[in-house]
Protein backbone atom coordinates (compact mmCIF):
# COMPACT_ATOMS: atom_id res chain seq x y z
CA UNK A 1 0.00 0.00 0.00
CA UNK A 2 1.45 3.33 -1.08
CA UNK A 3 1.78 6.07 1.55
CA UNK A 4 -0.49 9.05 0.96
CA UNK A 5 1.17 11.55 -1.34
CA UNK A 6 2.00 14.97 -0.02
CA UNK A 7 1.25 17.92 -2.21
CA UNK A 8 4.28 19.97 -2.97
CA UNK A 9 4.13 23.53 -1.82
CA UNK A 10 3.35 25.89 -4.66
CA UNK A 11 6.49 27.85 -5.61
CA UNK A 12 6.45 31.55 -4.74
CA UNK A 13 5.06 33.95 -7.29
CA UNK A 14 7.85 35.85 -9.02
CA UNK A 15 7.65 39.64 -9.13
CA UNK A 16 10.05 42.23 -10.46
CA UNK A 17 11.08 45.27 -8.39
CA UNK A 18 9.11 47.40 -10.88
CA UNK A 19 5.95 45.43 -10.11
CA UNK A 20 6.54 45.83 -6.38
CA UNK A 21 7.07 49.58 -6.81
CA UNK A 22 3.79 49.87 -8.69
CA UNK A 23 1.93 47.84 -6.05
CA UNK A 24 3.46 49.94 -3.27
CA UNK A 25 2.67 53.26 -4.95
CA UNK A 26 -0.91 52.10 -5.50
CA UNK A 27 -1.19 50.98 -1.88
CA UNK A 28 0.08 54.40 -0.80
CA UNK A 29 -2.52 55.97 -3.12
CA UNK A 30 0.17 57.98 -4.89
CA UNK A 31 -1.13 56.88 -8.28
CA UNK A 32 -4.41 58.81 -8.09
CA UNK A 33 -5.36 62.48 -8.05
CA UNK A 34 -7.55 62.67 -4.92
CA UNK A 35 -8.01 59.12 -3.63
CA UNK A 36 -9.54 60.08 -0.29
CA UNK A 37 -11.78 62.97 -1.31
CA UNK A 38 -11.69 66.27 0.52
CA UNK A 39 -12.10 67.73 4.01
CA UNK A 40 -11.90 66.22 7.48
CA UNK A 41 -13.46 62.95 6.32
CA UNK A 42 -10.70 62.60 3.72
CA UNK A 43 -8.20 63.09 6.53
CA UNK A 44 -9.79 60.28 8.51
CA UNK A 45 -9.82 58.00 5.46
CA UNK A 46 -6.18 58.75 4.69
CA UNK A 47 -5.00 58.08 8.24
CA UNK A 48 -7.05 54.86 8.43
CA UNK A 49 -5.74 53.61 5.08
CA UNK A 50 -2.09 54.48 5.66
CA UNK A 51 -2.24 53.06 9.20
CA UNK A 52 -0.47 56.05 10.68
CA UNK A 53 0.69 59.55 9.75
CA UNK A 54 3.93 60.46 11.50
CA UNK A 55 4.21 63.67 13.52
CA UNK A 56 7.54 65.50 13.61
CA UNK A 57 8.77 68.56 15.46
CA UNK A 58 10.93 70.06 12.69
CA UNK A 59 9.29 73.17 11.29
CA UNK A 60 11.76 74.24 8.58
CA UNK A 61 8.91 73.66 6.12
CA UNK A 62 5.36 72.50 6.81
CA UNK A 63 5.32 69.85 9.54
CA UNK A 64 5.43 66.29 8.28
CA UNK A 65 1.88 65.28 9.24
CA UNK A 66 0.37 68.15 7.24
CA UNK A 67 2.77 67.49 4.35
CA UNK A 68 1.91 63.77 4.18
CA UNK A 69 -1.81 64.49 4.10
CA UNK A 70 -1.43 67.28 1.53
CA UNK A 71 0.41 64.85 -0.76
CA UNK A 72 -2.68 62.63 -0.93
CA UNK A 73 -5.41 65.26 -0.45
CA UNK A 74 -4.77 68.14 -2.90
CA UNK A 75 -7.31 70.41 -1.19
CA UNK A 76 -6.07 69.58 2.31
CA UNK A 77 -6.10 72.35 4.92
CA UNK A 78 -4.64 72.25 8.40
CA UNK A 79 -8.15 72.81 9.80
CA UNK A 80 -9.19 69.42 8.38
CA UNK A 81 -6.83 67.61 10.73
CA UNK A 82 -7.84 69.84 13.63
CA UNK A 83 -11.48 68.93 13.04
CA UNK A 84 -10.72 65.22 12.72
CA UNK A 85 -8.74 65.25 15.97
CA UNK A 86 -10.67 67.68 18.16
CA UNK A 87 -14.25 67.79 16.84
CA UNK A 88 -14.94 64.55 14.97
CA UNK A 89 -12.47 62.67 17.20
CA UNK A 90 -11.89 60.23 14.34
CA UNK A 91 -8.10 60.25 14.79
CA UNK A 92 -5.88 60.28 17.86
CA UNK A 93 -2.18 60.56 18.63
CA UNK A 94 -0.12 57.66 19.87
CA UNK A 95 3.21 55.91 19.37
CA UNK A 96 3.60 53.58 16.37
CA UNK A 97 7.28 53.56 15.36
CA UNK A 98 7.18 57.25 16.31
CA UNK A 99 4.53 59.69 17.47
CA UNK A 100 1.78 59.55 14.87
CA UNK A 101 -1.88 60.08 14.08
CA UNK A 102 -3.88 56.85 14.09
CA UNK A 103 -7.54 56.18 13.29
CA UNK A 104 -9.66 56.07 16.45
CA UNK A 105 -11.21 52.82 15.24
CA UNK A 106 -7.78 51.24 15.92
CA UNK A 107 -7.56 52.42 19.55
CA UNK A 108 -7.99 48.94 21.03
CA UNK A 109 -4.85 47.67 19.32
CA UNK A 110 -2.78 50.12 21.36
CA UNK A 111 -4.40 49.38 24.71
CA UNK A 112 -1.99 46.58 25.67
CA UNK A 113 0.94 48.98 25.20
CA UNK A 114 -0.90 51.57 27.29
CA UNK A 115 -1.43 49.02 30.04
CA UNK A 116 2.27 48.18 30.07
CA UNK A 117 3.10 51.87 30.59
CA UNK A 118 0.59 51.99 33.44
CA UNK A 119 1.81 48.89 35.26
CA UNK A 120 5.48 48.48 34.36
CA UNK A 121 8.13 51.03 35.42
CA UNK A 122 9.66 52.81 32.43
CA UNK A 123 12.94 54.76 32.62
CA UNK A 124 11.41 57.75 30.84
CA UNK A 125 9.00 58.20 33.73
CA UNK A 126 11.21 57.28 36.66
CA UNK A 127 10.47 59.50 39.61
CA UNK A 128 6.84 60.25 38.75
CA UNK A 129 5.07 60.08 42.09
CA UNK A 130 1.73 58.24 42.19
CA UNK A 131 0.21 61.06 44.21
CA UNK A 132 1.34 63.66 41.65
CA UNK A 133 -0.12 61.51 38.86
CA UNK A 134 -3.46 61.13 40.64
CA UNK A 135 -3.50 64.86 41.41
CA UNK A 136 -2.96 65.71 37.73
CA UNK A 137 -5.86 63.51 36.64
CA UNK A 138 -8.03 65.06 39.34
CA UNK A 139 -7.08 68.58 38.23
CA UNK A 140 -8.01 67.89 34.60
CA UNK A 141 -11.24 66.20 35.68
CA UNK A 142 -12.13 69.28 37.74
CA UNK A 143 -10.80 72.16 35.60
CA UNK A 144 -10.93 70.72 32.10
CA UNK A 145 -8.27 70.16 29.42
CA UNK A 146 -4.92 71.87 29.85
CA UNK A 147 -1.53 72.39 28.24
CA UNK A 148 1.87 72.48 29.90
CA UNK A 149 1.67 76.28 29.59
CA UNK A 150 -1.35 76.30 31.91
CA UNK A 151 0.76 74.87 34.74
CA UNK A 152 2.55 77.67 36.58
CA UNK A 153 3.04 76.14 40.02
CA UNK A 154 5.88 73.74 39.16
CA UNK A 155 9.24 73.93 40.91
CA UNK A 156 11.52 74.08 37.89
CA UNK A 157 14.36 71.57 37.47
CA UNK A 158 17.38 71.33 35.16
CA UNK A 159 16.81 69.76 31.75
CA UNK A 160 18.10 66.22 31.28
CA UNK A 161 17.71 66.40 27.47
CA UNK A 162 17.65 69.29 24.96
CA UNK A 163 13.99 68.53 24.18
CA UNK A 164 13.00 68.04 27.80
CA UNK A 165 11.07 70.53 29.91
CA UNK A 166 12.08 72.17 33.17
CA UNK A 167 8.54 71.52 34.41
CA UNK A 168 8.17 68.14 36.18
CA UNK A 169 4.48 68.20 35.25
CA UNK A 170 5.39 67.55 31.63
CA UNK A 171 6.61 64.09 32.55
CA UNK A 172 3.41 63.44 34.49
CA UNK A 173 1.31 64.47 31.48
CA UNK A 174 3.37 62.30 29.15
CA UNK A 175 2.93 59.29 31.41
CA UNK A 176 -0.83 59.90 31.37
CA UNK A 177 -0.70 60.03 27.58
CA UNK A 178 1.32 56.83 27.16
CA UNK A 179 -0.78 55.03 29.76
CA UNK A 180 -3.94 56.00 27.89
CA UNK A 181 -5.52 57.91 30.77
CA UNK A 182 -5.01 61.17 28.87
CA UNK A 183 -5.41 61.93 25.19
CA UNK A 184 -4.19 64.89 23.17
CA UNK A 185 -7.47 66.59 22.38
CA UNK A 186 -5.96 69.50 20.45
CA UNK A 187 -2.62 70.48 19.00
CA UNK A 188 -1.30 73.93 18.08
CA UNK A 189 2.08 73.31 16.52
CA UNK A 190 3.90 71.34 19.19
CA UNK A 191 1.74 72.65 22.05
CA UNK A 192 -0.56 69.82 23.12
CA UNK A 193 -3.80 70.00 25.07
CA UNK A 194 -4.39 67.02 27.37
CA UNK A 195 -7.86 65.75 28.22
CA UNK A 196 -9.23 62.71 30.04
CA UNK A 197 -9.53 59.96 27.44
CA UNK A 198 -13.02 58.77 28.35
CA UNK A 199 -14.38 62.32 28.48
CA UNK A 200 -12.81 63.25 25.15
CA UNK A 201 -14.32 60.30 23.30
CA UNK A 202 -17.53 60.22 25.33
CA UNK A 203 -16.82 56.66 26.44
CA UNK A 204 -18.59 55.18 29.45
CA UNK A 205 -16.64 52.02 28.82
CA UNK A 206 -13.45 51.71 26.82
CA UNK A 207 -13.07 49.34 23.87
CA UNK A 208 -11.99 45.79 24.64
CA UNK A 209 -8.17 45.51 24.40
CA UNK A 210 -6.77 43.48 21.51
CA UNK A 211 -5.02 40.22 22.28
CA UNK A 212 -1.45 39.62 21.14
CA UNK A 213 -2.70 37.56 18.19
CA UNK A 214 -5.19 40.28 17.23
CA UNK A 215 -2.46 42.91 17.38
CA UNK A 216 -0.25 40.79 15.10
CA UNK A 217 -3.14 40.41 12.65
CA UNK A 218 -3.66 44.17 12.78
CA UNK A 219 0.02 44.81 12.00
CA UNK A 220 -0.17 42.42 9.05
CA UNK A 221 -3.39 43.92 7.69
CA UNK A 222 -2.07 47.49 8.11
CA UNK A 223 1.05 46.66 6.12
CA UNK A 224 -0.81 44.83 3.35
CA UNK A 225 -3.19 47.75 2.87
CA UNK A 226 -0.46 50.41 2.83
CA UNK A 227 2.42 48.50 1.20
CA UNK A 228 0.83 45.98 -1.16
CA UNK A 229 3.75 43.55 -0.99
CA UNK A 230 5.19 42.96 2.48
CA UNK A 231 8.10 41.36 4.32
CA UNK A 232 8.37 40.54 8.01
CA UNK A 233 10.66 43.55 8.48
CA UNK A 234 8.33 45.94 6.66
CA UNK A 235 5.34 44.76 8.71
CA UNK A 236 7.16 45.01 12.04
CA UNK A 237 9.04 48.24 11.36
CA UNK A 238 9.52 49.95 14.71
CA UNK A 239 8.02 47.01 16.59
CA UNK A 240 10.45 44.12 16.19
CA UNK A 241 9.19 42.35 19.31
CA UNK A 242 6.03 41.38 17.39
CA UNK A 243 7.93 39.36 14.77
CA UNK A 244 7.18 35.88 16.19
CA UNK A 245 3.44 36.51 16.39
CA UNK A 246 3.33 38.26 13.02
CA UNK A 247 5.22 35.33 11.45
CA UNK A 248 2.58 32.99 12.88
CA UNK A 249 -0.18 35.21 11.45
CA UNK A 250 1.48 35.12 8.02
CA UNK A 251 1.73 31.32 8.15
CA UNK A 252 -1.97 31.07 8.98
CA UNK A 253 -2.96 33.40 6.13
CA UNK A 254 -0.82 31.49 3.62
CA UNK A 255 -2.35 28.20 4.75
CA UNK A 256 -5.83 29.69 4.27
CA UNK A 257 -4.76 30.92 0.82
CA UNK A 258 -5.36 34.54 1.76
CA UNK A 259 -1.68 35.34 1.26
CA UNK A 260 0.66 34.36 -1.56
CA UNK A 261 4.44 33.91 -1.05
CA UNK A 262 6.42 36.17 -3.38
CA UNK A 263 9.97 35.93 -4.68
CA UNK A 264 11.32 39.26 -5.89
CA UNK A 265 13.93 39.24 -8.61
CA UNK A 266 17.26 40.34 -7.21
CA UNK A 267 16.07 39.99 -3.61
CA UNK A 268 15.29 36.30 -3.47
CA UNK A 269 16.69 35.86 0.04
CA UNK A 270 14.06 38.11 1.60
CA UNK A 271 10.64 36.39 1.82
CA UNK A 272 7.72 38.57 0.79
CA UNK A 273 3.97 38.07 0.61
CA UNK A 274 0.98 39.67 -1.02
CA UNK A 275 -2.73 39.06 -1.37
CA UNK A 276 -4.08 37.06 -4.34
CA UNK A 277 -6.15 40.09 -5.36
CA UNK A 278 -2.95 42.09 -5.94
CA UNK A 279 -1.69 39.42 -8.35
CA UNK A 280 -5.07 38.97 -10.03
CA UNK A 281 -5.42 42.70 -10.63
CA UNK A 282 -2.01 42.79 -12.30
CA UNK A 283 0.31 45.75 -12.32
CA UNK A 284 -0.18 48.12 -15.21
CA UNK A 285 1.96 51.03 -16.34
CA UNK A 286 2.01 53.91 -13.90
CA UNK A 287 1.01 57.40 -14.90
CA UNK A 288 4.08 59.57 -14.25
CA UNK A 289 2.64 61.53 -11.33
CA UNK A 290 5.04 63.88 -9.57
CA UNK A 291 5.23 64.03 -5.78
CA UNK A 292 7.47 66.05 -3.46
CA UNK A 293 7.50 63.78 -0.42
CA UNK A 294 8.22 64.40 3.23
CA UNK A 295 11.28 62.51 4.54
CA UNK A 296 8.77 61.04 7.03
CA UNK A 297 6.29 59.94 4.35
CA UNK A 298 5.26 56.28 4.72
CA UNK A 299 6.85 55.61 1.32
CA UNK A 300 10.18 57.02 2.50
CA UNK A 301 10.48 56.32 6.22
CA UNK A 302 11.53 52.67 5.79
CA UNK A 303 14.89 53.57 4.27
CA UNK A 304 16.05 49.99 3.55
CA UNK A 305 12.81 49.15 1.76
CA UNK A 306 13.03 52.39 -0.25
CA UNK A 307 16.57 51.52 -1.28
CA UNK A 308 15.63 47.93 -2.13
CA UNK A 309 12.81 48.80 -4.53
CA UNK A 310 13.60 52.36 -5.67
CA UNK A 311 17.40 52.14 -5.58
CA UNK A 312 17.60 55.42 -3.66
CA UNK A 313 19.48 55.82 -0.39
CA UNK A 314 17.69 58.68 1.31
CA UNK A 315 19.65 60.42 4.05
CA UNK A 316 17.92 62.44 6.75
CA UNK A 317 20.62 64.92 7.67
CA UNK A 318 19.03 67.42 10.05
CA UNK A 319 21.19 66.02 12.84
CA UNK A 320 24.30 65.57 10.70
CA UNK A 321 27.05 68.26 10.98
CA UNK A 322 26.71 70.73 8.10
CA UNK A 323 30.07 69.78 6.57
CA UNK A 324 29.07 66.13 6.28
CA UNK A 325 25.67 66.62 4.66
CA UNK A 326 25.16 65.20 1.19
CA UNK A 327 21.52 66.00 0.36
CA UNK A 328 20.98 68.86 2.82
CA UNK A 329 19.42 69.63 6.20
CA UNK A 330 15.84 68.67 5.27
CA UNK A 331 15.98 67.05 1.84
CA UNK A 332 12.71 65.93 0.28
CA UNK A 333 12.72 63.11 -2.29
CA UNK A 334 10.93 63.86 -5.56
CA UNK A 335 9.15 60.90 -7.14
CA UNK A 336 8.00 60.87 -10.76
CA UNK A 337 6.09 57.73 -11.67
CA UNK A 338 8.04 54.98 -9.94
CA UNK A 339 11.41 56.74 -9.90
CA UNK A 340 13.10 58.97 -7.34
CA UNK A 341 14.49 61.66 -9.61
CA UNK A 342 15.78 64.30 -7.19
CA UNK A 343 16.21 65.33 -3.57
CA UNK A 344 15.54 68.99 -2.77
CA UNK A 345 16.53 70.67 0.49
CA UNK A 346 13.83 73.25 1.19
CA UNK A 347 13.25 75.96 3.73
CA UNK A 348 10.25 78.25 4.18
CA UNK A 349 11.07 81.90 4.80
CA UNK A 350 7.80 82.83 6.48
CA UNK A 351 8.70 86.50 6.88
CA UNK A 352 9.51 86.94 3.19
CA UNK A 353 6.68 84.50 2.33
CA UNK A 354 8.63 82.31 -0.03
CA UNK A 355 9.92 78.78 -0.31
CA UNK A 356 13.70 78.62 -0.64
CA UNK A 357 15.64 75.88 -2.41
CA UNK A 358 18.74 75.35 -0.30
CA UNK A 359 20.15 72.53 -2.42
CA UNK A 360 19.01 70.54 -5.45
CA UNK A 361 20.46 67.07 -6.01
CA UNK A 362 19.62 65.12 -9.13
CA UNK A 363 19.22 61.39 -8.42
CA UNK A 364 18.21 60.50 -11.97
CA UNK A 365 19.61 61.90 -15.19
CA UNK A 366 17.77 65.18 -15.91
CA UNK A 367 15.56 64.92 -18.98
CA UNK A 368 13.54 67.30 -21.09
CA UNK A 369 10.76 69.00 -19.18
CA UNK A 370 11.61 67.42 -15.81
CA UNK A 371 13.05 70.54 -14.18
CA UNK A 372 10.06 72.61 -15.34
CA UNK A 373 7.62 70.02 -13.98
CA UNK A 374 9.35 70.00 -10.59
CA UNK A 375 9.43 73.81 -10.51
CA UNK A 376 5.69 73.84 -11.15
CA UNK A 377 5.15 71.37 -8.30
CA UNK A 378 7.33 73.52 -6.03
CA UNK A 379 5.14 76.52 -6.81
CA UNK A 380 2.05 74.56 -5.76
CA UNK A 381 3.86 73.35 -2.65
CA UNK A 382 4.84 76.94 -1.80
CA UNK A 383 1.18 77.97 -2.04
CA UNK A 384 0.28 75.20 0.39
CA UNK A 385 3.11 76.24 2.74
CA UNK A 386 2.13 79.88 2.84
CA UNK A 387 -1.58 79.14 3.16
CA UNK A 388 -0.85 77.47 6.49
CA UNK A 389 -1.24 79.59 9.58
CA UNK A 390 2.00 80.48 11.35
CA UNK A 391 2.89 78.44 14.44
Amino acid sequence: MKPPSRKRAKPPTVMTPAQVRAAWLHAQRLDAEAPFGEGAEATRRAVAHLGYVQIDTINVIERSHHHILHTRIPGYARADLEQAQSADKSVFEYWTHALAYVATEDWRFFMPAMERFRTTPHPNFAGVDEKDYAAMLKRIRRDGPLTIRDIDDDVLVEKTHPWASRKPSRRVLRLGFFAGDLVISQRAGMVKTYELTNRHFGWRKRPKPATGAQFAAYMLRRALVSQGVVSLDSICYGNLATKPQVAAAIETEVRRKRLVPVRIEGFEKVPHWTEPAVMEAGVGALEPRLHILSPFDPLVIQRKRLEMFFGHVHRFEAYVPAGKRVLGYFALPVVVGDEVVAAIDLKTDRQARQLLVQKWTWIAEPRAGLKAAIDEALTRFETFQLASAPE
